[in-house]
C-alpha cells in the first residue's frame, strides 16, 4: 500500500507539480495580470506555488521541499544565482545572504534552544519528575486524571515540541489504559487528550509551535513586535478556556466506567548528580527569562541560546544529543522565512499591495477567508508549512489594510490590525486537528489503535470551529494586542 502510495506521487503528482511549476515560469509576464510584474518577481510567484503543491501533496519531505525552495531562490533570484537570470533586466535581485540567512534567522535559533531544553529534560529525567509532580493532584477520579493530563500536556507544549510532548505522555499513559476495562470509552477520551492537549497547548508561547514563531518573525519585520511575555499574556488564557471546552467534550463523547483510575509512573532513576541539578537550574531559568523578557529587555531568540552555550560548555550537552535535535523543523521554518524574503526582496510585495483592492474589500472577510484557508490546508499538510507559505502572503495583505491611506483602515485597526491578524493565523494552524495526518500528535494518538478517525474527525471539527470562532473574537474583539 505504502509502496503504491509512493509510486502515485512520483510517477502521477510530482510530474503534474513540475508542469505546472515549468508553466508559471516561461509564460509572460502579462498573463498574471500585474502590471509592472518582473520577471523574478514571477519566478517567486512559481517558486510559492511549487512549495504549496509539494508541502500539499507531500511527494517529498515537507523539509526537503523547504531546502529545495531555498537552493531554487539562490539560483533564480538572488544576486549570485544563474548568470543568464539573474540580470538587471529581469528585476530586482535579492541579496544571497539574505536568503542564507534563513537557515540561521532569530526564530530558528529559539527554536534551537527550545529542542535543546526538551532534549536534556528527557536525558535527564526531568520530564518523568514534572509529570509525577504535576499529575499527583489530580488524583484517581477518572475525570480527574483526564483533566490532570490535558493541563499537563498543554504545558509542556508551551516549552518543547508538540511531537515531543505526545509521545512522552503516550508512554505515561499505557499503564493507565491498562487497568481500565477494555469496553471503558474513557480509554479512548484519553488517548485523544494527548493531541489535543499538545496542539492547543503550543498556542500559549512563541516557541509552542512552527507557526507562533512564524508569526512573531514576520510580525517583527512589520515593525509589529510582540514580545514572549505578551504572547503569553494573551494567548494563555485562550489557551485555558479551549482546554475546559475539551474536557468537557471529551466526557461528553468518552464517558468512563471506571470509577477509579490508578496512575503509575516510574520513578526518575537517573543520578542525581551536579548535572541533574544544572540542568534543572537552567531549564527553570531559561523559561523564567523568556517570561521575563520586558523586565531585563535580552531578547528571547538570544535567551533561548543561552541553555546551548552552557549546557554544552559543561558537558552535559553533547554530540550525541546535537543529533536529536529535530533539524528538518528548522529547515522546514527556514523555508518559509526565505519564501517571504523573495517575497519582500524581489518587490513582489509592493507590487501585490498595489494589484490588490485591499481599500474595497471588507476586513471581516478577509480574517474569516484567510483563516479558514489557513484551517483547511492545516488539516491536510504540516501546520509549519501552512503557516510558511500563507503568513509571508498575509503580512502583505495586512499592510496594505494597515496603510493609513486605504479606505477600510480604521475597520482593520478596530479588529486589532496586524497583530490580530496574523496571530489569529497562527491559531488557526494549530486548532487543525481533524485526521491522523493532521498533526505529528494526531499520528501518536491514532498508533494506539484506541481512536478511530471518525472519532478524531468528530472531536477535531468541534474543537476547530470553537476554536476558530472564539480565537476571531478573542483576538479582534475580547483581547486583542496593542
Amino acid at each position: 500500500m505504502e509502496k503504491r502510495k509512493l509510486n502515485l506521487k512520483l510517477c502521477v503528482l510530482l510530474p503534474i507539480v513540475l508542469i505546472i511549476t515549468v508553466f508559471l515560469l516561461a509564460v509572460p509576464t502579462s498573463f498574471f495580470g500585474i502590471a509592472a510584474l518582473t520577471a523574478t518577481q514571477q519566478r517567486v510567484i512559481a517558486l510559492f506555488v511549487f512549495a504549496a503543491l509539494m508541502w500539499i501533496f507531500e511527494i517529498i519531505p515537507n523539509w526537503t521541499t523547504s531546502l529545495l525552495v531555498i537552493v531554487m531562490a539562490l539560483l533564480m533570484v538572488s544576486n549570485k544565482g544563474l548568470g543568464f537570470l539573474c540580470t538587471p533586466e529581469a528585476g530586482k535581485l535579492v541579496n544571497y545572504k539574505d536568503l542564507m540567512a534563513s537557515f540561521a534567522d532569530p526564530v530558528v535559533m529559539l527554536f534551537l534552544g527550545g529542542f535543546v531544553l526538551a532534549i536534556v529534560a528527557e536525558k535527564y529525567g526531568l520530564d518523568v519528575t514534572l509529570a509525577r509532580v504535576l499529575l499527583a493532584p489530580f488524583g484517581k477520579k477518572p475525570r480527574a486524571v483526564l483533566l490532570g493530563f490535558l493541563i499537563v500536556i498543554s504545558i509542556f507544549s508551551m516549552f518543547m515540541s508538540n511531537t515531543a510532548t505526545a509521545a512522552m505522555m503516550l508512554a505515561f499513559l499505557a499503564p493507565v489504559l491498562s487497568v481500565l476495562p477494555k469496553d471503558d470509552r474513557g480509554r479512548v477520551g484519553l488517548a485523544l487528550a494527548i493531541p489535543i492537549a499538545a496542539n492547543i497547548g503550543g498556542i500559549g508561547t512563541p516557541i509552542g509551535t512552527p507557526p507562533n514563531a512564524t508569526a512573531v518573525k514576520f510580525l517583527a519585520e512589520a515593525g509589529a513586535d510582540i514580545s514572549f511575555g505578551s504572547w503569553m499574556l494573551h494567548m494563555v488564557p485562550y489557551v485555558i478556556i479551549m482546554i475546559a471546552f475539551a474536557w468537557v467534550l471529551l466526557q461528553i463523547f468518552f464517558p468512563f466506567k471506571a470509577k477509579e483510575v490508578v496512575l503509575e509512573i516510574p520513578e526518575n532513576k537517573k543520578a542525581k548528580d551536579w548535572k541533574y541539578y544544572t540542568v534543572w537550574i537552567v531549564f527553570l531559568g531559561t523559561i523564567l527569562l523568556w517570561m521575563t523578557e520586558q523586565v531585563h529587555k535580552i531578547n528571547s531568540n538570544v535567551v533561548a541560546l543561552v541553555p546551548l552555550a552552557v549546557l554544552t560548555m559543561l558537558g552535559i550537552f553533547d554530540k550525541e544529543d546535537i543529533k536529536k535535535i529535530n533539524w528538518s523543523v528548522l529547515w522546514l521554518v527556514a523555508g518559509g522565512f526565505a519564501l517571504g524574503t523573495a517575497l519582500q526582496g524581489t518587490g513582489l510585495a509592493k507590487v501585490l499591495i498595489e494589484a490588490i483592492p485591499f481599500g474595497s474589500m471588507s476586513v471581516v472577510l478577509v480574517l474569516v477567508i484567510a483563516g479558514l484557508v489557513c484551517y483547511f490546508l492545516s488539516n491536510f499538510i504540516s501546520n509549519s508549512a501552512t503557516a510558511a507559505l500563507l503568513i509571508p502572503i498575509l503580512i502583505v495583505v495586512a499592510e496594505g489594510m494597515a496603510d493609513p491611506a486605504a479606505a477600510n483602515n480604521a475597520a482593520f485597526m478596530a479588529l486589532g490590525g496586524t497583530k490580530a491578524m496574523i496571530t489569529f493565523i497562527a491559531v488557526c494552524a494549530s486548532i487543525a486537528m481533524c485526521f491522523p495526518i493532521s498533526t505529528p500528535p494526531n499520528a501518536i494518538a491514532s498508533s494506539t489503535g484506541l481512536v478511530d478517525t471518525k472519532d478524531m474527525s468528530k472531536v477535531g471539527i468541534i474543537i476547530g470551529v470553537v476554536g476558530f470562532i472564539f480565537g476571531f473574537f478573542w483576538l479582534t474583539k475580547i483581547f486583542p494586542f496593542v
